[in-house]
């Protein structure tokens, strides 16, 4: 059963995505949260799988709340929502360590998907939100030569994030690389272990503003 906290300063808007969870089998509602201070306490007191918050809240915003839900309960997963298709959120968002960032208007089941996708330690992005994130991203790209950039990694694990960096899942990349889906996943995992990262939503920023991508490639 994954745990979910649902985080948002709007009741109606907060019932909804609560019933909705709460009517899939997997999926268990713990709490409901209107502002970000609450939903930091109450992620502390009943820590959850995943925690859906909002951006734009009183008291404390859902950025600030992510970082400090993440550092009481590291094993939380967070996905940011809003209806702000915004580049600093997606960065801000990131940074403070959420795995997933969600368009309220996305359909229902992308909702109930992207629960799923981040409980079980993968990052979710809504396709919108990628391109903009890696538009913005490759327009101010790190200082360092890409041939110098993140010498901890080998050659072979600097391909492979190049690939994270362009959006490819692991199968794409398999292909790209002529090597096993298997092979891919080790090599992600290293990646992350490595770098010190959370998930591929943090990779991709780290290709970037590592200089191991930049504009044009």
């Amino acid at each position: 059963m994954i745990r979910v906290l649902v985080a948002d300063d709007q009741a109606m808007v907060r019932a909804g995505f609560a019933a909705l969870l709460a009517a899939q089998p997997d999926l268990e509602v713990v709490g409901q949260a209107e502002n970000g201070a609450e939903a930091v306490s109450l992620a502390a007191a009943t820590a959850p799988d995943v925690v859906l918050m909002d951006v734009r809240m009183p008291v404390l915003d859902g950025i600030a709340a992510t970082r400090q839900v993440l550092a009481a309960t590291p094993a939380t997963r967070v996905v940011v929502l809003t209806t702000f298709d915004v580049d600093d959120y997606v960065l801000d968002a990131i940074r403070a360590g959420a795995s997933g960032f969600l368009l309220k208007d996305s359909p229902p089941d992308d909702l109930v998907a992207a629960v799923r996708v981040v409980a079980r330690g993968d990052a979710l992005l809504a396709p919108s939100v990628t391109r903009r994130l890696i538009e913005r991203l490759a327009v101010h790209p790190g200082q360092m030569a890409s041939q110098a950039a993140l010498p901890e990694l080998t050659q072979r694990e600097r391909e492979v994030l190049v690939e994270v960096a362009k959006g490819l899942s692991n199968r794409e990349i398999a292909a790209a690389l002529v090597i096993a889906e298997q092979t891919v996943k080790t090599h992600v995992s290293r990646v992350l272990g490595k770098l010190g990262l959370r998930d591929r939503a943090q990779a991709v920023v780290a290709a970037y503003e590592s200089g191991l991508v930049v504009a044009g490639d």
